[in-house]
């Protein structure tokens, strides 16, 4: 199993994933949040081997 983890904030995202015990498979880098840039992201994360499992993080502003 991969874990990917992404960090999402305004217009980009933070992408890192790791194999069971820690091995980085792919350091973390961007990814803008554009058509190209998030389907490059897509067939990046479809080329890995064994099944994914995302876990995604944001800050969310309340203006209530």
């Amino acid at each position: 199993m991969n874990s990917v983890g992404i960090d999402a904030s305004k217009g980009k995202s933070t992408v890192a994933v790791i194999h069971p015990g820690g091995e980085v498979s792919m350091p973390p880098f961007e990814v803008n949040h554009t058509i190209s840039e998030l389907g490059a992201l897509t067939e990046r994360l479809r080329s890995l081997d064994d099944e994914i499992h995302v876990v995604m993080a944001s800050l969310c502003e309340n203006n209530t």
